[in-house]
């Protein structure tokens, strides 16, 4: 893939809303799949972070990232999930319009949940319907490689950005559990394949999900659209993260791979605190927090 010069990569349609890169590039347009391709082309990497709300959506877009994915991990951070399964596409189609009212410039994708969609091309693009039409979305994205390509094929044709996902796909814990994925040659070879199916059918990225890094790096150089890691190491063409794990409000254990760059749960911990000792101790509300 040839590098495009900065004249090449500014938008032929006048507007410079991203010139000067995805992240933190200014503008008053949203990020299209367009611009996502012209990133891998110019070998820029990018950030993606998970929202579920509008305030917190809000932060991640004034802050520069990109790509929000309204993931079902909600079902994990937000809902009281043990898992991603049992969250409904009501739910996905109500946290993922409040993440679009809070934003101007990202790029939405939208998660399908479990059940939205396997029963084939048909019910996912009724499922994808909704997340576009109700919600506002610019992309869904849905897990499976080879096994996913008619649903993704006939999004597309539709008109509907499709975002995949393959690796450890966390709707199928049932099946498969929580490893890695892809490690031996015969495993490697199918997560190949699942890979070119999915860019076959036309998805514009794809998620790796712990997957080894040397195999994330093949995949990254094989194919010709963006690929996203969480857990695959350092050479795919962006990163993702679950907020609650990165600003550290998750508790108990996360990942290995997640990097912590705050610690919310002790700052609200530690506030939430000093507000009950305010309150008993009378000392809160004071006569300038007081109406007259």
């Amino acid at each position: 893939m040839t590098q495009l010069s900065a004249a090449q990569n500014k938008p032929s349609d006048g507007s410079k809303a991203l010139y000067g890169g995805l992240y933190g590039g200014k503008g008053t347009r949203r990020i299209t799949v367009r611009d996502i391709a012209l990133a891998k082309e110019r070998g820029e990497k990018w950030p993606m972070l998970t929202a579920y709300d509008a305030m917190t959506a809000s932060v991640f877009d004034e802050a520069g990232i990109p790509v929000i994915l309204v993931g079902d991990s909600a079902g994990n951070c937000h809902l009281g999930y043990d898992t991603t399964v049992p969250v409904t596409l009501d739910e996905m189609t109500m946290l993922s319009a409040a993440v679009v009212r809070g934003t101007t410039r990202s790029l939405i994708v939208g998660d399908l949940p479990f059940g939205s969609y396997q029963e084939g091309p048909v019910q996912a693009l009724r499922s994808a319907t909704r997340l576009v039409k109700e919600a506002g979305v610019g992309a869904v994205k849905l897990e499976g490689g080879e096994r996913s390509h008619e649903q993704i094929r006939l999004l597309v044709e539709s008109g509907i950005p499709v975002m995949a996902h393959i690796g450890l796909t966390p709707q199928s814990v049932n099946a498969m559990g929580y490893r890695v994925q892809g490690r031996g040659e015969e495993a490697a070879q199918q997560l190949l394949r699942d890979a070119k199916a999915v860019q076959d059918a036309g998805a514009f990225a794809v998620v790796l999900e712990l997957v080894p890094a040397e195999l994330a790096a093949e995949v990254t150089r094989v194919l010709h659209i963006p690929t996203v890691g969480i857990g695959a190491g350092p050479e795919t063409d962006a990163q993702v993260l679950v907020w609650t794990d990165m600003l550290g409000l998750t508790s108990g254990r996360v990942p290995k791979f997640v990097k912590k760059y705050a610690n919310l749960r002790e700052v609200m911990g530690d506030a939430v605190k000093a507000f009950a000792e305010d309150v008993v101790g009378g000392t809160f509300p004071l006569e300038e927090h007081s109406v007259h």
